[in-house]
């Protein structure tokens, strides 16, 4: 992953979140979107910088050509799953995932709606 100097500081100490976040292939490379790394210290990053900023992945070709097969074959989304180092070095696990369907996200909100009753009732007790 390509990174600004304060962005691996700031990854080191675990300031990183993965929520939402996923990567598209645009022309030979691949971008990861939507990760947020805050700032290591608010007063020294730059002015202008944007923690949620679109960062390319550092992948050879064929792990690229390979992930690009299969995101137009099977209509899946690559997504970071795990941040972490190794020396000297900043990685991301990526992996493959499908879109909830209909019926998925249904039972998904019956569920939500469930829990927030129950808390709900044990609040007023």
């Amino acid at each position: 992953m390509e990174l600004l100097g304060f962005e691996v500081k700031a990854v080191k100490a675990g300031k990183v979140s993965l929520a939402g976040a996923f990567a598209v292939p645009r022309g030979a490379e691949i971008w990861l979107i939507n990760m947020d790394i805050a700032p290591y210290q608010a007063g020294n990053a730059p002015e202008n910088y944007k923690s949620d900023r679109p960062r390319r992945l550092l992948l050879n070709k064929s792990e690229i050509a390979e992930m690009i097969g299969k995101i137009k074959e099977r209509g899946l989304t690559i997504l970071p799953l795990k941040v972490y180092n190794k020396g000297n070095l900043v990685k991301v696990e990526l992996g493959l995932g499908r879109g909830k369907r209909g019926p998925d996200k249904r039972e998904a909100i019956k569920k939500r709606e469930a829990s927030r009753e129950i808390r709900r009732s044990l609040k007023r007790e």
